[in-house]
């Protein structure tokens, strides 16, 4: 068996033993809840700019800051990056 179809199986049996219950090494990821008001003020931008610099519906954005809705999947995994290191994310996105 080649070393791809090894670890290949080795997370197939690792997904499997995971969706039963059974503990396993592998790590899972829990984004933490983010206040999007407060971090789109702590970098320091307009709801516009906030909106547009990341790929965000202006409108979505409002509704995350109201409360009406949360972000989820992929925006909320950006959230999490720029809550911990906005000035990282910031510069990879912006060169």
């Amino acid at each position: 068996m080649s070393i791809a179809y090894k670890s290949i199986r080795k997370g197939l049996q690792e997904a499997i033993d995971y969706s039963k219950g059974k503990k396993v090494s592998a790590k899972e990821f829990h984004p933490i809840h983010i206040d999007v008001k407060e971090l789109r003020r702590r970098i320091g931008m307009s709801q516009t700019r906030f909106a547009s610099s990341f790929g965000i519906k202006l409108g979505t954005l409002r509704h995350w800051e109201q409360g009406d809705r949360y972000p989820r999947g992929a925006a909320l995994v950006l959230l999490n990056l720029l809550s911990k290191d906005s000035k990282t994310v910031l510069n990879i996105l912006h060169k």
